[in-house]
């Protein structure tokens, strides 16, 4: 790490090719610029780089390998163990890249890599069309897309690396490249799933899919009615329509817009949303209905963008954060009793989902993209959220605990975007027999592991 120079030393250096705004301590934009979605993580770089196109990327990619410094890239800044900042270094901010281009001849959307999904989906559904992304709209999409990423569309679309058609890629050389099926295919290969391993992705192209109105909201049960439900949504959800997708949620109702006699109230449920037609969301509702009688249901006709932003409102940026996750091949019983042991969650906006990742999924073969769990069901996070800071371990504590009772359970690995710091051990579970693979391809564009700020993967040697 190059400590030596000065703040000053470092920005005027880097000056001279970057045409963005560098942000040092001490400036009074600082504190803002450096805070990220959570609140738990409170690093300090030496500089944070805001690119306001590729030639800046270029330029702090080579300023930072030539110094030394150790390098975050910030997309979003929803990546909970805070894997876009560093202590003491250079943190590569695409937040201000945000442009975005719909073709409607090729039905595909370009998107800079500083957008949010929320800014793609404003733009995509002007044309009538989405693509697979998450289920918070403020979620940046660079992080999500690189590890995978899964939403609302999955069933029946695939992951969002299912529907990337290419990107345009900074290696840690300072080179950019074109990555698609096409061009450097081993690269397209590792992006899609193996995260920010391999350079900084500056622009994507995702096919979009003919998706405008959709038939979505919450349904709640009481708590008691879990192992009742829970069983049944295990073998339901994997033989229903693909037009149709449910997470199973365990939660505590929030305030405003639910009724008052329901706030705080422990819940289990369902997060739908139906892209076919009323007759056929009617029919899956009242199978739902016909388990256990709903403590709520708000179920109805909405625009696909507002679906997408239903919980912007609950978490904003500042709440402090810590999640776990697994893959999901099957929900037994045993999995079950010990969901109930913890699924009284300990604050409001704490929670687990199971997000169904099968359907459309299990249509790709595990080798095919650096994501390997195509035969896993679920994508299961376990999230402790509060604003409080004082509430920290608590959140971390419950997390810890449920995780540790569900996760014999488990496939073994987890959607990346999911982890905390976990270790290798982790990391190579995820990737399976794809691990020794993307070893390869980043030997071969990150020889050195300069991208090593993330779910890191280290160079074959």
């Amino acid at each position: 790490m190059a400590t030596a120079r000065d703040d000053a030393t470092i920005t005027g250096e880097l000056r001279d090719s970057f045409r963005g705004n560098l942000i040092r301590p001490g400036d009074p934009e600082f504190d803002d610029e450096r805070a990220i979605f959570n609140a738990m993580i409170d690093k300090r770089p030496q500089l944070i780089a805001k690119c306001t196109d590729v030639a800046d990327v270029i330029a702090a990619v080579n300023y930072a390998r030539e110094s030394g410094l150790e390098t975050g890239i910030r997309s979003g800044g929803h990546n909970g163990p805070g894997l876009s900042l560093v202590d003491d270094g250079l943190v590569i901010d695409l937040s201000e890249m945000n442009g975005i281009r719909v073709d409607t001849d090729k039905q595909t959307v370009s998107v800079e890599a500083g957008c949010t999904w929320g800014d793609v989906d404003h733009a995509t559904h002007a044309f009538g069309m989405a693509t697979v992304s998450g289920i918070i709209s403020t979620t940046g999409v660079g992080g999500l897309t690189l590890g995978g990423g899964h939403g609302y569309l999955t069933r029946k679309y695939g992951l969002t690396i299912d529907n990337l058609v290419g990107a345009d890629v900074v290696l840690a050389d300072g080179r950019m490249v074109r990555a698609s099926e096409d061009e450097n295919e081993d690269l397209f290969w590792a992006i899609r799933g193996g995260g920010g391993n391999f350079g900084v992705v500056t622009s994507f192209e995702f096919q979009l899919h003919p998706v405008d109105t959709v038939i979505a909201g919450p349904m709640f049960w009481p708590l008691s009615e879990l192992e009742t439900t829970m069983q049944w949504y295990r073998d339901w959800i994997t033989a229903a329509p693909r037009d149709v997708y449910a997470f199973y949620l365990v939660a505590e109702v929030p305030g405003d817009p639910f009724p008052p006699e329901l706030h705080g109230e422990k819940v289990c449920g369902l997060l739908w949303c139906c892209t076919g037609d009323d007759e056929q969301a009617e029919s899956m509702l009242q199978s739902a209905r016909d388990v256990a009688e709903p403590l709520f249901e708000h179920v109805g006709e909405m625009p696909y963008p507002a679906l997408q932003g239903m919980f912007d409102g609950l978490y904003p940026e500042g709440d402090q954060w810590y999640w776990k996750g697994d893959f999901v091949r099957e929900l037994s019983d045993d999995a079950i009793e010990a969901h109930e042991r913890f699924a009284e969650v300990p604050t409001p906006k704490s929670g687990m989902h199971l997000y169904p990742i099968d359907g459309a999924v299990h249509d790709v073969d595990a080798d095919e993209t650096a994501w390997s769990a195509r035969d896993a069901n679920w994508s299961m996070v376990i999230v402790g959220v509060d604003p409080d800071p004082a509430k920290a371990d608590e959140i971390t504590d419950w997390a810890d605990g449920y995780w540790e009772a569900v996760h014999p359970h488990t496939f073994g690995g987890s959607y990346i975007n999911f982890m905390m710091e976990e270790g290798e051990d982790r990391i190579r579970a995820t990737y399976g027999d794809n691990f020794e693979r993307l070893q390869k391809v980043k030997a071969k564009y990150d020889p050195e592991n300069f991208f090593h700020v993330n779910q890191n993967i280290e160079p074959a040697a």
